[in-house]
């Protein structure tokens, strides 16, 4: 039986098990999918261990994923673009490649919603490690321009010089941030602590989009003060969790799995639906 895993601190509310468990069913795919939790000063080890004892792959969220970047073989060109790793596979030749899925997760569950990418306008919130993974996928789409707000606007500008060879990305201060946007990106966590982003509410129109990375069992803080602004499109993480889970289960099994039951499935045991 094929083993994976999914590395994190702490990680035992990971969802990931669920998911992968229903893709495997899906696809007739025969593995098992378990949890590990190192010590942070020990993903290393438990890394090199799990592939020493036969493990063919495995997903790394936080907080090892900019140091999964350092321990693999080779980098995929989204991986080196997004400066982390979320995917590890075991290739057939005994090398360990590291890949990042997460922008081509929110890529897809935007066009599932139906958001329109190109020639849109798009407004990026944060410039950490999430929002660096989503750049190269969200330009690759060729918006009429992306812009990043990031609280410390030096960290926005260096993320806007690094990714400006791929399309018309600019940095702005929160204050600079002028309408209309087709669609707004919380990459940050503020979300977690049940905080919003510093975003004028004259930003907010009946026809934009709104999406949050994080989820919930209800709406995160920033949909809910959205709606209240007149949002009529709002989305939040849990697709994207589906959908850079179907990726990474292609780069390690060769078969792409639906996600629309997955994702049903997934709501229902979260009680969303």
């Amino acid at each position: 039986m094929d083993r994976y895993l999914v590395f994190g601190h702490p990680v035992r509310h990971s969802k990931s098990p669920f998911i992968h468990t229903l893709f495997a069913r899906q696809t007739q795919q025969e593995l098992e999918y378990g949890l590990a939790e190192p010590a942070v000063d020990e993903f290393a080890q438990a890394l090199r261990t799990f592939f020493d004892q036969g493990g063919k792959g495995c997903n790394v969220t936080v907080p090892f994923k900019e140091q999964a970047f350092t321990l693999v073989d080779c980098l995929s060109s989204r991986a080196k673009r997004a400066g982390a790793v979320n995917t590890i596979k075991l290739t057939d030749d005994g090398v360990l490649l590291g890949d990042n899925t997460d922008g081509a997760g929110l890529v897809a569950d935007l066009k599932s919603h139906g958001v329109t990418l190109a020639d849109s306008r798009i407004l990026l919130l944060g410039a950490g490690g999430a929002a660096r993974g989503a750049l190269a996928p969200l330009l690759a789409e060729l918006p009429s321009e992306l812009v990043i707000a990031n609280r410390t606007h030096t960290k926005a500008q260096q993320l806007a010089a690094e990714f400006c060879d791929l399309g018309p990305v600019t940095a702005q201060t929160y204050e600079q941030l002028a309408g209309p946007f087709d669609l707004v990106i919380n990459s940050t966590s503020a979300s977690l602590q049940g905080e919003l982003p510093p975003l004028a509410p004259a930003l907010i129109h009946t026809d934009i989009a709104i999406y949050d990375m994080m989820y919930g069992a209800s709406d995160t803080a920033f949909i809910s003060w959205a709606k209240q602004h007149g949002a009529r499109q709002s989305m939040d993480g849990l697709g994207m969790l589906v959908e850079q889970a179907a990726e990474a289960f292609t780069v390690w099994r060769g078969i792409r799995p639906g996600t629309k039951q997955v994702l049903r499935e997934l709501k229902r045991n979260l009680g969303v639906i």
